[in-house]
């Protein structure tokens, strides 16, 4: 059986966490609104850009879609995005003023013009196997 005196203790313990917890769930809502406020009204940054791959169900050599989306509502639309994307080859040939490798691990998107709002790009690969392809670099404004 508890004592009196410790049950006392664990509840005054409980308050406390439970009001900590309150304050803490507070303090990280607050952080949360301010740190919307600053991705919809600051500047694109990398994270801004989607890049979505799917595998197209064909018989033959396999078919990828890929769709690389500026997601950022600031108004600003980043340019020379470039993809990591390693030796990056296609069966099928891909338009290169979509998406084109300029090097090992070096794919540039949308022949390097700036990538609106919204915007995507959308293209169909053909290999045996999907290429990781994740964010290397861009020009923000």
């Amino acid at each position: 059986m508890i004592s009196p005196s410790l049950a006392g203790a664990s509840s005054k313990n409980y308050s406390h966490n439970e009001s900590n917890n309150r304050s803490t769930t507070a303090e990280q809502q607050w952080k949360s609104q301010i740190n919307r406020k600053l991705l919809v009204h600051g500047a694109c940054t990398h994270r801004d850009i989607s890049i979505l791959q799917s595998r197209d169900t064909t018989s033959g050599i396999p078919q990828y879609i890929v769709q690389i989306v500026n997601t950022c509502e600031a108004g600003c639309a980043p340019s020379e995005v470039h993809v990591h994307c390693g030796w990056f080859a296609s069966a099928r040939i891909v338009n290169p003023r979509t998406f084109r490798r300029l090097s090992y691990d070096d794919c540039l998107v949308n022949g390097g013009k700036p990538l609106k709002t919204c915007q995507i790009i959308r293209f169909t690969y053909s290999n045996s196997f999907m290429y990781p392809l994740k964010f290397k670099s861009a020009k923000f404004c």
